[in-house]
């Protein structure tokens, strides 16, 4: 059985800095693709950041570009997403995803398995 578990949300000021990770089990990372997604209420689902090919490339959304930084660690079985000069518009539940090795993309569909997702919350 596949589990991700993600942990680090919390309360940040703008402008300040933060990182969650996500802890797979039942599942090997090196052998699949990762990313992270955040829904804010009322917002439909947005592709944050990518960790394809076993940790080769990478790709982020629009948004958090020059901002965020997803890296893995195979041998933890963890992927990370660091996040800095937090906006209000940063505000959202970050969820990570996994799918198969060449499968990972910015839509949500292509991820069959997720975590229960960890609240950031950017205070203004």
């Amino acid at each position: 059985q596949v589990q991700l578990v993600e942990s680090g949300g919390g309360l940040v000021q703008a402008g300040g800095s933060l990182s969650v990770s996500c802890t797979a089990s039942g599942l090997s990372l090196s052998g699949n693709d990762m990313a992270w997604f955040r829904q804010a209420p009322g917002k439909d689902r947005e592709f944050v950041a990518g960790s394809f090919r076993g940790g080769i490339s990478t790709s982020y959304g629009v948004s958090v570009k020059g901002r965020f930084t997803i890296h893995r660690d195979n041998a933890k079985n963890t992927v990370y997403l660091g996040m800095n000069n937090l906006k209000s518009d940063d505000t959202a539940v970050y969820s990570c995803a996994m799918t198969s090795w060449g499968q990972g993309s910015s839509t949500p569909g292509n991820y069959p398995y997720w975590g229960q997702g960890t609240q950031v919350t950017v205070s203004s």
